[in-house]
């Protein structure tokens, strides 16, 4: 009888760990079907997780995403220590009864990060969404449009004043929510609830992975480095909260952020959008044509030029093996979730930006 009941435990957790694998194929091939995961998921189940949780969540004035974050941690370093332990003490039942407890937390971490939010990686591309014409284009296209962010970055830039760049986070917060309210009441995609951004606790950390924000899909919690250069900040609030918004791919959620910047009048915000594209445009341009990107660099004002070296040196103040390893583990991240091209996924926004200048009559 008590052998008996030893066995119980491993028996079922074994079954656990299958039905829960299954469970994740399965979501894995429903993955493989746009259309479905559109309607049923983005714009069905997804809407009611964002309309329960956003609200309780929101109920913390600090961010509960990060608090949770570091318990997990905290326990997988417990968890490894007494593993290790049993396994010294040759221990091996009560260490494969651990070893199993542990795979079934990892399989539902996994499953609650497709049904909470994960899914939205796998819906039809936003130009589909949006209804933007074919994306594809020419050097000249890219050259065309990159000279005209150039102008609009340039003009943005003489019109800050110094209260514009003293803004406080809260401040800033604010208008990128009120950007990204405004663009969910005019284009197809968005949800109709209220968004918002907090500052991460964990900004510190952040600095050393090289990282800007992130959406926390668990809490529903979009959230910001808040030590960065200011003239970064309110570009990376639109774009986190555009993940909130249900858009997955790290391109998509740069182009909806940009819509929302380039339609504010903030003027913050709306350099903060353009330094971005200039940036994204620039990089896309030197593997295209490097001598008309050199040209192009010369028509970049010196007080832009000066915000681009001081973000370069925010970031090489905080460079070394954390930020490689980070980004090692997101770029295979992307990969997996269906964005082949890794970290480069970000800079592909150019292509969804093109098509909405070619759908403004910007550029032919």
């Amino acid at each position: 009888m008590a052998n008996r009941l030893k066995k119980q435990p491993v028996r079922s957790r074994v079954i656990t760990v299958i039905v829960l694998a299954l469970v994740v194929f399965i979501l894995m091939l429903i993955a493989d079907h746009p259309d479905f995961v559109e309607r049923y998921y983005s714009n069905g189940f997804y809407r009611g997780v964002i309309c329960i949780f956003h609200p309780v969540f929101n109920l913390f004035p600090f961010s509960a995403g990060d608090v949770i974050y570091i318990f997990i941690v905290g326990y997988l370093i417990y968890a490894a220590v007494k593993l290790i332990r049993l396994v010294i003490k040759k221990q091996w039942r009560s260490a494969g009864v651990f070893f199993l407890g542990l795979t079934i937390g990892v399989e539902v971490f996994i499953l609650s990060f497709y049904l909470l939010w994960g899914m939205n990686y796998y819906r039809p591309s936003a130009d589909i969404r949006l209804n933007l014409p074919d994306s594809s284009y020419t050097t000249a296209d890219l050259k065309s449009v990159t000279s005209i962010l150039i102008d609009s970055a340039n003009n943005c830039r003489t019109r800050l004043t110094q209260a514009d760049l003293q803004q406080d986070n809260k401040a800033i917060y604010q208008t990128a929510v009120k950007a990204v309210d405004t663009l969910s009441a005019n284009y197809k995609g968005f949800y109709t609830f209220k968004p918002t951004i907090k500052p991460s606790i964990l900004s510190g950390l952040l600095n050393y992975m090289g990282t800007s924000g992130y959406y926390n899909p668990f809490t529903t919690e979009s959230q910001i480095n808040y030590q960065m250069p200011v003239f970064l900040k309110p570009f990376v609030a639109c774009h986190e909260l555009s993940h909130q918004m249900g858009f997955g791919p790290e391109d998509e959620a740069n182009f909806a952020g940009f819509m929302a910047g380039v339609n504010s009048k903030d003027r913050l915000l709306r350099y903060s959008t353009y330094y971005v594209g200039v940036q994204e445009f620039m990089f896309a341009l030197r593997h295209q044509d490097s001598l008309a990107r050199k040209e192009l660099k010369k028509n970049i004002s010196p007080a832009v030029l000066n915000d681009f070296k001081t973000e370069r040196e925010y970031w090489l103040a905080y460079e070394g093996k954390l930020g490689v390893l980070s980004s090692l583990f997101y770029d295979d991240f992307l990969k997996v979730n269906n964005q082949p091209q890794g970290l480069n996924t970000y800079n592909q926004m150019v292509r969804l930006v093109m098509g909405w200048y070619k759908k403004n009559g910007l550029v032919h």
